[in-house]
């Protein structure tokens, strides 16, 4: 039986691997059986899952890009197409702590032949999201919403058609996204089932036209 702990740290891993069948433009992480002792003696050697994540250079050089760091960018002043899925993305499993201003849970990098474009956006620290659910994961104050299980679309006003565009590869990403959390046996089959109806919540607004209007536009940040 996994530990909650052990739980939260394979939900967390998926996250990651479910956001790598978006894009390249994201964190590998490799999976780890981890053997810990206590020098001293006074805790009982123990195993526990754990996860390796990429370095950004690799990502940034898998994509032919490099990273930016220490400029100040506003959201909007990112990649637009990048960072409108990023903003779907972390809708779908439900996460609100990132931020572009401050770098917060996010790297910024752009291609290597040009110093002037806007910056791609690529997310990471995946733990205060709804579909990980771990229990000292808090909103802030600020959002009004009562859990992170709670969905807030953080990203800012798009077009109907941008948004549809985006959508259309979340779409077509359904099956892989459902066959990768149902064949991810480390996690028991009732915690598999938990997530794929967290994720279903998500397919079910994409679905409705009133409610991607609702959500993804007229909710939309216009600041």
């Amino acid at each position: 039986m996994r530990s909650a702990d052990e739980k939260l740290i394979l939900r967390e891993f998926l996250v990651y691997k479910i956001y790598n069948l978006f894009t390249p433009m994201s964190f590998r992480v490799r999976l780890l059986r981890i053997n810990y002792n206590d020098t001293r003696g006074k805790i009982k050697r123990y195993t526990q899952y754990g996860f390796l994540i990429e370095d950004v250079d690799d990502v940034a050089k898998r994509n032919n890009c490099r990273e930016v760091e220490k400029q100040v960018f506003r959201t909007e002043t990112t990649d637009r197409q990048q960072t409108t899925l990023v903003a779907i993305f972390q809708y779908m499993i439900g996460n609100t702590d990132w931020a572009v201003p401050n770098y917060h849970n996010v790297k910024l990098m752009r291609p290597v032949t040009d110093t002037i474009s806007f910056p791609y956006t690529v997310p990471y620290d995946f733990d205060f999201c709804g579909m990980v659910d771990a229990p000292y994961a808090i909103p802030i104050e600020e959002l009004n919403i009562k859990s992170v299980r709670e969905r807030l679309y953080r990203g800012y006003s798009r077009t109907l058609p941008e948004i549809e565009t985006t959508l259309t590869l979340f779409r077509e990403k359904s099956e892989a996204v459902k066959k990768l959390v149902l064949s991810f046996e480390l996690l028991p089959e009732r915690d598999r089932k938990e997530i794929l109806d967290y994720l279903d919540g998500f397919y079910k607004t994409i679905e409705s036209k009133s409610l991607v209007q609702k959500v993804f536009i007229d909710d939309a940040r216009t600041n």
